[in-house]
């Protein structure tokens, strides 16, 4: 990606299916900043801010954690447009890979963000039941209290946090709601801090039971990003549709989830190794191993923009680049980066720049220039899009520009292909 602010998808327009028998959907997406006049540093600032709070999040799960957050409320990336309730509610929502609740703001408020669109009532819905206590999605929650009704509470490594009850609802989708599922089961937050950035809650497409992706029976989606210069949209594909079929793809499994483990709905792969110019970087296996108690290991997540590597893998990939990009190191401190470079007066496109690997289990991605390198020509830097953390290392949403990128739950794989979004 040649920026990496966070894209957000807007539901455009979705082919009908029955609930009870899931077909397929096709969904044009369109980056949320597409109408605004962000400078492209803004841009950046904007993109690395909110990765870096996510991967605060992410990272400061783990086996010591009491609690379990299942969706991450301050760090927006993609928004779906779907409406909820009878009559329908608009509801501008976070499509989450990196969890599994679905939830949106609700009135009567004890404490509620800034949200753009109105807060959904309950009680103005015909449609909308309360989910008891003995319910499966009650019973997935990690963190549930039942009397008369199923109440449910998150809270997140950043203070942030969403409190109310779980209920069911129908759930419409398309410009004029045609489309509509009924029976969905949500949490319906009355008390809520923190903020979602332009968007009123979370639907999580996570690997666990309370997920859309779950509750539908989904068993494969795909997805392909444009750059955020592209005002073409980009695709995100449910059901049948969900295909990779090119001599071009690859694909890897996806790594047994931690039992128990606050990180358990989330979609492990298996990095062996990353490779930069033409050297094998020597980063220890372990570096990157998921343990059994869900320490380490990396996932691919739509919710952060800027991949973030384990710090010592951080530390060698930026020495390789160091020793092999020519030009003045500077200061990326106006991004939020941590690699800056002077950008010479001919742009990137003067530079030699080192290609980039990274090496899954059975599949190499082979990272386009754009994918990893950020330029700016106003602050005149060029930029290693990527940053370090510590224990769990995330793909992020920039290295996937491009790509057809297929989850296939029902195989276990993740398979992707180079592709030009915007002509899809």
């Amino acid at each position: 990606m040649s920026l990496v602010q966070p894209l957000t998808i807007f539901l455009l327009f979705l082919l009908p299916f029955l609930a009870s028998s899931w077909h397929s959907a096709r969904l044009e997406l369109k980056y949320v900043d597409s109408t605004t006049y962000f400078s492209r540093s803004e841009l950046i600032r904007r993109a690395t801010h909110r990765s870096l709070r996510r991967v605060s999040n992410l990272a400061s799960l783990g086996p010591s954690n009491n609690f379990s957050a299942g969706c991450h409320a301050s760090t927006a990336s993609y928004v779906i447009d779907i409406s909820i309730g009878t009559p329908p509610v608009l509801m501008s929502a976070i499509l989450d890979t990196g969890s599994d609740l679905i939830w949106t703001q609700c009135s009567p408020c004890i404490a509620c963000f800034s949200q753009p669109n109105p807060i959904f009532t309950p009680a103005n819905s015909t449609t909308f039941s309360k989910v008891p206590c003995s319910s499966s999605l009650c019973k997935s929650l990690p963190k549930s209290l039942c009397n008369s009704q199923c109440d449910y509470e998150y809270s997140y490594g950043d203070g942030s946090s969403t409190k109310g009850l779980m209920g069911f609802e129908t759930f419409s989708f398309g410009a004029d709601n045609s489309v509509k599922i009924p029976g969905i089961g949500f949490g319906c937050g009355t008390n809520n801090v923190g903020a979602t950035d332009n968007s009123s809650g979370i639907v999580g497409m996570g690997r666990g039971a309370l997920s859309l992706v779950s509750q539908l029976n989904i068993t494969k989606f795909l997805y392909c990003f444009n750059s955020i210069h592209n005002k073409s949209s980009s695709i995100l594909h449910l059901g049948s549709w969900a295909n990779i079929t090119s001599n071009a793809s690859k694909s890897t499994p996806f790594m047994p989830n931690p039992t128990g483990s606050p990180m358990s709905s989330f979609y492990y792969l298996s990095l062996q190794g990353i490779t930069v110019g033409e050297a094998l970087l020597p980063i220890p296996p372990s570096v990157f191993q998921l343990t059994p108690d869900g320490g380490g290991g990396l996932i691919i997540d739509s919710g952060t923009t800027v991949t973030a590597l384990e710090e010592r893998a951080f530390i060698m990939v930026t020495r390789a680049f160091m020793s092999r990009i020519k030009l003045p190191q500077a200061s990326g401190a106006s991004l939020g980066l941590s690699l800056c470079f002077t950008l010479p007066e001919g742009g990137i496109k003067s530079v030699n720049i080192p290609k980039m690997i990274f090496h899954f289990a059975g599949a190499d991605m082979d990272l386009p220039l754009e994918n990893y390198m950020v330029e700016d020509t106003a602050s005149k830097l060029l930029c290693l899009g990527m940053v370090g953390t510590r224990g769990i290392s995330i793909l992020g949403n920039m290295q996937q520009q491009n790509m057809n990128i297929l989850y296939d739950m029902q195989e276990g794989m993740l398979s992707f292909e180079p592709a030009v979004c915007s002509k899809l």
